[in-house]
């Protein structure tokens, strides 16, 4: 199916009140917003990773409260169990069987505070279900249904109790973020309004569950140009190829980041995806993937220093004229 102009712009306009009303709780981060919305109908996940107090719990609960669906929030702890993530089967004495009571990851959004603090087993526990949409259970799988949506939160400063996601778990997030602190004007409005201690419940559902699997599906068929792909593809061999990088992005990053680009490319309202689309969200959805060099990340060396310094390396296609 191609996408038409109209389908484009109607896509844009939608976009733009889901950004307009989760904006109603995150002031003076519109950016970030439209970041993480662009990757619910690219039917990815989110990681915020952000100091204590900057709105990332806000931002979650604000996207969930946007959608007229079910969402959960799991706090995640060192005790926390897989089963009190996905679900445990029970016998049933009076009907004679063992059934299955379903666990908080079966929701259209769900938020995963402080995913870092729960135990390598139970972040695994994410794995199968961020991948395909579905969890085993004593050998049997469970559907946790269209649209689904993990946002994990987690600290960057408090490392006491905390166990650092894998790179297989990392990967399964499309996109990684932090939200930073307000700027002056920003603050001075939230301190105004300092009495409001539930900004997020302020944002009412304006979009349905069925409308954003739609909207998903017509993000996968936008036109994407074979120079465009050969392009994304150059950089995200260069995160494999660069001198201060131990761990490149995997081709699961780069199937993410042509997904992306596609929601990106609609969201302005056009039928196709341009090198600007790329460019803008390679740094958020590439750096979490990759992995730096322990010397080069000792010298001050960032991920997101790799991606930048590609970005300059490697030259788009040309526009060509119609």
């Amino acid at each position: 199916m191609t996408v038409t102009q109209d389908q484009a712009l109607w896509f844009q306009d939608a976009f733009s009140k889901l950004v307009d009303n989760v904006d109603r709780a995150i002031l003076g981060k519109r950016h970030i917003i439209e970041l993480v919305v662009a990757a619910m109908l690219s039917e990815g996940h989110v990681l915020l990773e952000d100091f204590p107090g900057t709105g990332k719990t806000v931002l979650a609960k604000a996207l969930a409260n946007t959608l007229d669906g079910t969402h959960s929030r799991i706090q995640f702890t060192p005790d926390l169990l897989p089963s009190d993530v996905t679900g445990v089967t029970i016998y049933d004495q009076g009907k004679g069987r063992f059934e299955f009571h379903r666990g908080p990851i079966f929701a259209s959004v769900v938020l995963a505070d402080e995913i870092n603090r729960a135990s390598p087993k139970t972040q695994s526990a994410l794995l199968e279900v961020m991948e395909e949409g579905r969890v085993t259970v004593d050998g049997v799988g469970y559907e946790v249904g269209s649209p689904f949506m993990v946002i994990a939160t987690q600290n960057p400063v408090e490392q006491a109790g905390t166990y650092s996601l894998p790179e297989a778990q990392l990967d399964r997030f499309l996109i990684k973020t932090s939200l930073g602190y307000p700027d002056h004007d920003t603050a001075v409005t939230l301190l105004l309004d300092s009495a409001n201690r539930a900004r997020a419940s302020k944002v009412s559902p304006i979009i349905a569950s069925s409308s954003v699997t739609t909207m998903a599906r017509l993000a996968a068929e936008v036109h994407v140009d074979a120079a465009v792909l050969s392009y994304l593809n150059h950089i995200v061999s260069a995160t494999r190829d660069h001198g201060d990088s131990a761990l490149g992005v995997s081709m699961r990053g780069a199937l993410a980041l042509a997904r992306a680009a596609k929601t990106w490319a609609i969201s302005r309202g056009r039928t196709y995806v341009t090198p600007d689309d790329v460019r803008d969200l390679a740094v958020p959805v590439l750096a979490h993937r990759i992995i730096v060099d322990p010397e080069s990340e000792f010298a001050g060396v960032t991920a997101e220093d790799i991606v930048s310094r590609i970005l300059v390396d490697v030259a788009p296609p040309a526009y060509r004229a119609a």
